[in-house]
């Protein structure tokens, strides 16, 4: 199976237990609140909102790119939604598994 395919599988999971929020400004208020422990970008989201998002996230949780597009994620989400954030610490550890690479964050 590849990593693309269990990331997939892990956000599914993540939605099913309630622990994924979908959408540039869900996403930027869980962080906020402080319920969030990953953000998590896909491929094709534009410049501005990953800008967006990136800044908003910075200091407080990871927020990486994932190698998956909108159009990927359909089976996830109900729509096409380019910015995820998981709301558990364990399904953050494995979403941030299945991700090819790492990016540094400020703390």
């Amino acid at each position: 199976m590849q990593k693309t395919e269990r990331l997939m599988g892990a956000l599914g999971m993540c939605r099913k237990a309630g622990k994924l929020t979908m959408g540039f400004d869900a996403a930027v208020e869980s962080v906020m609140k402080g319920k969030s422990y990953l953000v998590l970008l896909t491929s094709d989201l534009s410049p501005r909102t990953e800008r967006r998002a990136r800044e908003a996230c910075e200091g407080l949780v990871p927020c990486l790119s994932m190698p998956l597009s909108q159009t990927d994620l359909l089976g996830v989400a109900p729509k096409p939604t380019g910015v995820f954030s998981v709301l558990d610490e364990n399904f953050a550890k494995l979403c941030e598994k299945h991700l090819d690479y790492k990016e540094e964050y400020i703390e």
